[in-house]
């Protein structure tokens, strides 16, 4: 029997089942071994990450995380609210029409939503607007607070990046307005599987890549490049479509976007592979996940942890990355306020500036130097 102060627990665990169960459907049987002809993530039985295998948690480590957090009362509330401030829209706006002339920022919206203007485009990665991370809207992880821009003030988006398919990153209420915005739908560009999908809900603009290919917006080139995740929807879907990472290559700025990801060798690879267009250095700036990440028994495969985002930025050779996935959803045991903490012990364990590996406020936005005019 269930002891008195596990009980409120219990929404939290139905919660959390909207983001994590769906992995518990690969439980039983190995994975299988690919041909020697396949790209090695393909697989007979969906996708799979390069360096470790997706690891299936079973119902029992779910329902024992659970139980643990709720005995030691995690997550435990912010101990200061999670930096807000009012969107500059002047300044969104007018940079969002301003073509050739368009000044590289940034702009955190909250989670792993980011406006990002570089080489007159204006892109959108994981964008999630509703209030719940969630198939449906009355359970699921709640926002801590509204989104930094809301979607109707937003500019014209030219391009959504999508990491994978998870309800947190790859939210349908979100994608359906983004396809109805005045002017035309944006592009959607999106890894394998996620195409036919798309069609089902009306949304085709889309252009939908492999590890390693490309497409081009008139000079900016976005190109999937691989992270350690998986993917779900439902409980028969696991690893049917790919997840991965972005590249965007625009004149002015050199653009790194990770979603969702453990650590791995393959922002080692990343940096190798696109040594030849960055003779000077690697990406411009990199926009890393930090949250998300106890217990580490738990997520370290699929979530990094602050120090991991820190040797993301030393693989990539990025030369300012943005903290972001934190402070919007409580998706594990950590405190909402707690990665940007741990960031600090990261950066000064690892030889960091303060400005080298940053956090906004939500609403906030940086502006970037352009590419290859003095840092």
């Amino acid at each position: 029997m269930c002891a008195p102060s596990a009980w409120p627990a219990l929404p939290t665990l139905l919660a959390v089942a909207c983001v994590v169960l769906p992995s518990l459907a690969m439980a039983a049987g190995p994975a299988t071994a690919p041909a020697p002809q396949e790209l090695l993530h393909h697989r007979a039985d969906g996708f799979q990450n390069n360096y470790v295998e997706f690891e299936r948690k079973s119902l029992t480590e779910l329902l024992s995380w659970r139980w643990q957090a709720a005995r030691q009362g995690l997550p435990r509330a912010p101990s200061r609210p999670i930096p807000t401030v009012a969107p500059d829209l002047a300044f969104i706006r007018s940079n969002a029409a301003a073509g050739n002339a368009m000044q590289p920022a940034v702009t955190w919206v909250g989670h792993a939503t980011v406006l990002a203007q570089l080489g007159g485009v204006n892109v959108l990665t994981d964008p999630i607007f509703s209030q719940r991370a969630s198939p449906v809207q009355w359970v699921g992880p709640q926002r801590a607070q509204p989104p930094g821009v809301a979607l109707a003030e937003l500019p014209h988006i030219d391009a959504v990046v999508i990491s994978h398919n998870h309800y947190d990153h790859f939210d349908e209420d979100s994608l359906r307005r983004l396809n109805r915005q005045a002017g035309g739908p944006p592009l959607f560009l999106v890894p394998l599987g996620l195409k036919a999908w798309l069609a089902d809900i009306s949304v085709t603009n889309v252009v939908e890549l492999d590890w390693w290919q490309s497409h081009r917006i008139g000079e900016v080139e976005f190109v999937l490049t691989p992270a350690q995740h998986w993917s779900a929807r439902g409980l028969t879907d696991t690893l049917q479509t790919l997840w991965g990472s972005w590249a965007v290559f625009a004149p002015d700025l050199h653009l790194f976007f990770a979603g969702d990801t453990g650590y791995s060798k393959d922002f080692r690879d990343i940096s190798r592979h696109f040594a030849d267009r960055q003779p000077e250095g690697g990406f411009d700036i990199a926009l890393l996940p930090l949250g998300a990440y106890e217990p580490r028994w738990f997520m370290a495969q699929q979530h990094v942890d602050p120090m991991e985002a820190v040797r993301i930025h030393l693989d990539l050779r990025a030369k300012l990355s943005l903290g972001i996935h934190w402070g919007t959803f409580e998706l594990s045991d950590e405190a909402l306020d707690q990665p940007p903490i741990d960031l600090a012990v990261a950066r000064r364990a690892m030889g960091l500036q303060d400005s080298d590996f940053f956090v906004l406020a939500v609403g906030e936005t940086r502006k970037l130097q352009r590419r290859g005019k003095a840092q």
